[in-house]
């Protein structure tokens, strides 16, 4: 959100009356924020913290977020070619595949909205997140170094 917003770690830490160092352990998953600091951040940004419950992950979505998330670097890096590949994958599994058509459509959505965007919806952890990441058009993608490094990092992870 904090990069949505387009704004660095200090100038958030500024706004949410914290320091950088904070916002980077929090954004890096090694210090955990309280329930009343994430309303602060929320409200920095001008917005209002929700909090929804679902049901636990299966190992398939974890192991599919976890792609997602190396995914979602590449397409920091490289958001044109990334999108043109997700568009054309998309419309060879919308030629082919009878059923997901509410997913697909989602997705073509999703590829023209903002980068950071994309890349929220992309990581959701709802319901609605998990379903559209088992249809993803972002096959091809990951190198094969990528994904061997993603699938070792996930196997040591769940253990």
């Amino acid at each position: 959100m904090r990069r949505q917003a387009g704004l660095t770690q200090t100038q958030m830490a500024k706004r949410a009356g914290t320091s950088q160092p904070t916002i980077a352990a929090y954004e890096g998953g090694t210090k955990s924020p309280t329930l009343s600091t994430l309303q602060n951040l929320a409200a920095s940004l001008g917005l209002e913290l929700t909090v929804i419950f679902t049901p636990a992950m299966t190992r398939e979505d974890r192991r599919s977020l976890a792609y997602h998330r190396a995914v979602a670097e590449v397409l920091r890096r490289d958001p044109d070619s990334a999108r043109k590949l997700a568009r054309r994958n998309l419309k060879t599994m919308t030629s082919i595949h009878v059923g997901p058509e509410a997913l697909f459509k989602s997705w073509s959505e999703w590829l023209s909205r903002p980068l950071e965007e994309l890349i929220l919806r992309m990581l959701d952890p709802s319901q609605e997140g998990r379903d559209l990441r088992q249809v993803s058009p972002f096959a091809g993608l990951l190198s094969s170094k990528e994904r061997i490094k993603v699938i070792n990092q996930f196997r040591k992870d769940e253990r």
